[in-house]
């Protein structure tokens, strides 16, 4: 059950705000003055914040900028409950780091709705983190560099060993193998119509070759012959697509490696890295609305900067977003409110 402080002066609407939100299976705790709501907060440590503005001992503003120093307090999300409507005040208490600022008189609805949005944003930044904490974790033997990578082969490829005028593989032949060079030097060449051979790269020790493709088993375009003794170490493309896939740095760093027609990959690896700007948003769109337990058909109210903070795009790019995603029919807005209207094509979007 979620925690709510409810910091309200006035005591009927105090009583019955706290008694709504006790029926909305919400833990309430209630204070009559800033003074005592800074105290219950530092010592409850709610999960949200709910408070007046115009108080006694302490106004609304002094609560935030209390709460805002205190390490135990900064982090937890803040609502207005005022009936200043003028647009300074709102934005004054918006300055200060209030998550929400809603006007008296309040609908049920709208408060439950803030109080609901604000918590699932919450949820969802605190998973994030944790994801991204296991993720750390999980990688703290991450390839992060060219060396890493050819330590790997050296540990996990295996070892084969040419002579001198030896081939290595023929130009045709299915590229099933990324080598590294242990020891030795290596030419690559191709053959004319006529016959004539021209050497294509020439590659000495702890070099890699045999890279005309990390996505498919093509043929390769050249052959490859030892020109001198050599010693290599060997990796399948179905083995080293799984390290690429899960250590981007080396991505990116054997990127700088390849030849001018080697563009394509690049483009390939950087997207399975990062999603677009369109599934960002419609990600979290759908996490949103699961998170608020709310059918595709029941619109969730949350605000463009949560739903862009979320995402970690600007909310102009996210706005930009939302209306492509209105034309093309997937959901409908109307002030905070989002609709989705096709679900499936939301889920879809890349």
């Amino acid at each position: 059950m979620k925690k709510v402080l409810l910091i309200e002066d006035d005591a009927i609407l105090r009583e019955n705000t706290a008694e709504l939100l006790e029926l909305s299976d919400y833990d309430v705790i209630t204070a009559p003055n800033g003074k005592s709501g800074i105290q219950k907060a530092r010592k409850e440590v709610p999960d949200i914040v709910v408070c007046d503005i115009m108080m006694p001992e302490i106004d609304g503003y002094g609560v935030l900028e209390a709460l805002s120093k205190n390490d135990t307090t900064k982090s937890i999300p803040f609502i207005y409950l005022s009936a200043k409507t003028e647009r300074q005040d709102v934005r004054k208490g918006m300055d200060l780091g209030a998550d929400d600022y809603i006007t008296k008189p309040f609908s049920e609805q709208e408060l439950l709705s803030a109080i609901e949005s604000r918590l699932a944003k919450v949820a969802l930044l605190t998973e994030a983190r944790e994801s991204a904490k296991d993720i750390e974790e999980t990688n703290e033997n991450e390839l992060r560099s060219l060396n890493d990578l050819k330590n790997f082969f050296d540990d996990e490829g295996e070892e084969l060993n040419f002579t001198e005028g030896e081939l290595i593989y023929n130009e045709g032949r299915s590229s099933n193998y990324v080598y590294l060079i242990s020891k030795g030097a290596v030419k690559c060449y191709k053959l004319d119509e006529q016959g004539k051979e021209l050497t294509t790269a020439l590659f000495n020790d702890d070099d890699f070759f045999g890279y005309s493709s990390f996505t498919e088993n093509t043929p390769y375009e050249d052959s490859a012959m030892a020109i001198k003794n050599t010693t290599v170490m060997c990796i399948s493309k179905n083995k080293l697509r799984e390290v690429l896939k899960n250590n981007h740095k080396v991505t990116l760093a054997l990127i700088q490696l390849l030849t001018d027609d080697l563009s394509v990959i690049k483009e390939q690896l950087l997207e399975m890295a990062y999603s677009s700007v369109n599934k960002k948003t419609a990600t979290t769109i759908l996490k949103f609305a699961e998170k608020l337990n709310k059918k595709p058909e029941e619109p969730i109210r949350i605000s463009r900067t949560d739903l862009a903070s979320v995402a970690g795009i600007a909310t102009e790019t996210l706005i930009r977003s939302l209306s492509n995603f209105k034309k093309q029919g997937l959901i409908e807005t109307e002030g905070r409110n989002i609709k989705i209207v096709d679900l499936q094509k939301l889920q879809l979007v890349y």
